[in-house]
């Protein structure tokens, strides 16, 4: 029941961190709660001390002090909107020009919801001010510190407002677009291939014998995580084989791992327990995330609608470094499991399964174009230079590569460039 409610926590928390909802939520209670601390200490000694020693930055009017925050509301409610506004004309270019798969991380940049956040902060707090002006009424005591503190976070907003509209102009940048999903991919896999140091790579693993678990549901694959199993059986020896790769689609009856004995329907089940899976495919760059990410967006400039060859290149150019990380991992990797028995045994995406899912498209679309496919050629060529590649990850290089060629021998009209592809091989 515990682990229950912790497995639910944890999906709960990824979805409220990923929301755009989140900080500006976080910022406007934290707000109202500064406005409730200013008001109970407006009439402290201390304050009214300040007052007298520097009076010109408090407003010791009643009415110049509502005239402000009517002010102050009206303008920071405008701010808000427009800021609101220009992001959704920011989300629907995005979707439009280069892919929707990039639009959740737009959404969850921090930066911009901090300065949501703020406004709409400032807001709440200009009104709690208002009406706590209304109720204490012409009290001088009661107005001057609360207005003094709403003028300074409406220039702030000020501020913010101009480095808002800086980072929305940039951010719909294709270029920016392309470096930030190539530089989180990046950290990404290196930070994945660093802790598979901690671990011992296989290259063939014999699972013939092994048992098979169903997965009860659809969705995508996220992890594994042994603390939400029971501690029942963790004494007993076990070899647990986890088949998919992360954000690998499973459909329901699919074999999401195999095991090494044979299991009771409850051990079963709190197997299944520890598997997550999401319903949608997970908006980061972990995994093969980032490589969907610019592969749609080589696709989606391709379309006949933007041909943006351009915009295709700078997309392999970055996948190609990111393929060159991805062929270094190991096919498989084992790990004993502390105070248990047990060993798991995680799965890396093959590469020939990679080719297939962000190379083919390309591929395929980009059939006819020779500069692009100049690039695509160049960027797996690139792969093959990897020390660290395995023959067999050389081998589904060296197989997409002929199929590029046999795409260059089809579909290439011109003599000059088919020939110059072709050198290439």
């Amino acid at each position: 029941m515990i682990k229950s409610i912790i497995k639910k926590l944890r999906a709960w928390y990824y979805k409220v961190l990923y929301s755009i909802a989140f900080y500006p939520v976080l910022l406007s209670v934290l707000f109202l709660i500064v406005a409730a601390i200013t008001n109970r200490v407006e009439s402290l000694d201390f304050i009214i001390k300040i007052k007298e020693k520097v009076p010109y930055l408090f407003i010791s009017d009643y009415d110049t002090s509502r005239a402000i925050l009517n002010t102050l509301v009206a303008g920071i409610l405008s701010l808000t909107v427009f800021s609101f506004s220009m992001v959704m004309v920011v989300l629907n270019q995005a979707s439009s020009n280069f892919s929707p798969r990039v639009l959740p991380s737009l959404i969850s940049n921090k930066k911009h919801q901090l300065i949501l956040g703020f406004y709409i902060g400032t807001l709440l707090y200009c009104i709690f001010s208002l009406i706590t002006l209304g109720a204490k009424g012409v009290d001088s005591n009661a107005i001057g510190f609360s207005t003094m503190l709403a003028a300074v976070f409406s220039v702030v907003c000020i501020v913010l407002f101009v480095d808002f509209i800086h980072n929305i102009s940039t951010s719909i940048q294709i270029n920016t677009i392309v470096e930030r999903i190539y530089t989180s991919s990046s950290k990404s896999l290196q930070k994945a291939y660093d802790e598979q140091h901690q671990k011992t790579t296989l290259s063939v693993l014999e699972t013939d014998d092994f048992k098979p678990l169903m997965v009860k549901e659809t969705g995508y694959y996220l992890s594994f995580d042994v603390s939400l199993l029971s501690d029942s059986y963790k004494d007993e020896e076990l070899q647990i084989n986890v088949l998919p790769y992360l954000n690998q689609h499973l459909w329901e009856g699919d074999v999401i791992a195999t095991v090494s004995k044979n299991l009771s329907d409850q051990q079963v089940d709190d197997l299944l327990f520890g598997f997550s899976l999401s319903t949608n495919r997970h908006s980061g760059d972990e995994g093969v995330g980032g490589m969907i990410k610019l592969m749609e967006i080589a696709v989606k400039a391709m379309s006949p609608g933007i041909n943006d060859p351009g915009t295709a290149i700078e997309a392999i150019t970055k996948l190609g470094k990111l393929l060159y990380q991805a062929v270094a991992f190991a096919n498989a990797t084992s790990e004993n499991i502390a105070d248990t028995k047990w060993i798991v045994v995680s799965h890396n995406i093959a590469i020939e399964e990679l080719m297939r899912i962000v190379v083919q498209p390309i591929r395929f679309y980009a059939k006819e174009d020779c500069t692009v496919l100049y690039q695509l050629i160049k960027a797996l060529k690139y792969c093959l230079t990897n020390p660290n590649i395995s023959e067999d990850n050389k081998e589904s290089i060296v197989s997409e590569l002929m199929l590029i060629k046999t795409t260059v021998a089809k579909h290439i009209d011109s003599a000059a460039d088919k020939e110059v592809l072709l050198k290439l091989f």
